[in-house]
């Protein structure tokens, strides 16, 4: 079974570690789910975002969310994850994944 690299761009490592502990772990698994060429249990289109990009969504200790998109042909890029208080989905959160996913394309390539 072959893995595809994680690339996560800017600060979304730093804030998946941010996590606690049950739910990073959660977060990491599903993520490996991705890079083996499989879907997450709990996840969403995020086309508000981007073509292709995808929440996973983790319910554990709280509500938290990482924004990816596994479309693009290098890797699969994580653009952000944060923590939600609302069901909304903070704007701002949005606006940095929008501008990580400029970032990721650019990267990998044409």
């Amino acid at each position: 079974m072959t893995e595809r690299p994680v690339v996560f761009v800017r600060s979304a490592l730093r804030d998946l570690r941010a996590f606690p502990d049950a739910a990073r772990r959660k977060a990491g698994h599903e993520l490996l789910r991705v890079q083996r060429g499989g879907l997450p249990l709990d996840w969403r289109p995020m086309s508000i975002v981007g073509r292709g990009v995808q929440e996973i969504r983790v319910h554990s200790e709280g509500e938290w969310r990482v924004i990816y998109i596994a479309s693009l042909p290098a890797a699969v890029y994580v653009l952000h994850a944060f923590g939600k208080r609302s069901q909304r989905t903070n704007p701002l959160d949005i606006a940095v994944a929008r501008a990580r996913l400029r970032i990721a394309r650019a990267s990998a390539g044409p």
